[in-house]
C-alpha cells in the first residue's frame, strides 16, 4: 500500500524527496554488496522541538513492514512514536541504532511506540541490519520513497533523521542526522510527559 499524496501538494512532495536524495549519488549497497557509504545525505544532529500550536499531523501515513505485513501510523494513536529513517548502506545509522533500540527498551513499557522507515535499500540488507544491532521494534520497507513522502509536512530531510511525535500523530520534535540516547531520550520524555 502506498500513502495518498494529493496533485496540489505532489509537487512539494517532490521537491522535498529531491532533497532527501541530493547525496544520494553512489552506488547502494543492495548493488554492490560492500556498504558503500555515499548515498545518504548527512545532517548535522540538529534537534528542532514544535509547540503545540505549531505541530503538523502525519497521521495518514500507510505502509508495509518489511514482513509484508500493512500498517497504518493512525493506529498508533494514543501513544508517543519516535519515527527513525534510516537505510543499511549508511554509517551514521549503523552508529545510530544502539541508541535507538536503547530508548525503545526504557520507554516501550510506558507507551512509547517506535517505527522504522528503511528507505531505498533492499529487503535482505535491511533484515541484514535489523539482526546485527539486534533491533526489535518494526520497520516499514520505503524501496520507492512514498512513505517518506507521506511525512512532507515536516519532511525528515536526512538519512538518518528521527521525528518524536505526541499522543495525536503530531510531529512534536525532529533531528536531522544521527541521534544519541542523551539527545533522543529527553525529546521522548517531554511528550510523555504532556497530558
Amino acid at each position: 500500500m502506498s500513502p495518498r499524496v494529493s496533485p496540489p501538494r505532489a509537487a512539494a512532495a517532490a521537491v522535498a524527496l529531491c532533497g532527501l536524495l541530493a547525496g544520494c549519488a553512489g552506488t547502494s549497497a543492495s548493488e554492490n554488496g560492500q556498504g558503500d557509504d555515499t548515498r545518504f545525505v548527512s545532517g548535522n544532529g540538529n534537534v528542532t522541538e514544535y509547540k503545540p500550536a505549531d505541530r503538523k499531523s502525519v497521521q495518514d501515513v500507510t505502509g508495509e513492514h518489511l514482513d509484508g505485513k500493512p500498517f497504518k501510523l493512525a493506529d498508533l494513536r494514543g501513544k508517543a512514536v519516535v519515527v527513525n529513517f534510516w537505510a543499511s548502506w549508511c554509517a551514521p545509522c549503523r552508529g545510530e541504532a544502539p541508541s535507538l533500540q536503547h530508548v525503545y527498551d526504557e520507554n516501550k513499557a510506558k507507551g512509547v511506540a517506535f517505527l522504522g522507515v528503511n528507505f531505498k535499500d533492499s529487503k535482505a540488507n535491511a533484515e541484514a541490519f535489523e539482526r546485527k544491532f539486534k533491533v526489535t521494534y518494526p520497520s516499514l520497507f520505503d524501496a520507492d520513497g512514498q512513505v517518506t513522502l507521506a511525512f512532507r509536512e515536516v519532511p525528515p530531510s536526512a538519512i538518518p533523521s528521527t521525528l518524536v511525535l505526541d499522543r495525536q500523530g503530531r510531529v512534536a520534535a525532529r533531528i536531522i542526522g544521527a541521534t544519541t540516547y542523551s539527545k533522543l531520550n529527553p525529546l521522548v520524555a517531554k511528550v510523555l510527559a504532556e497530558t
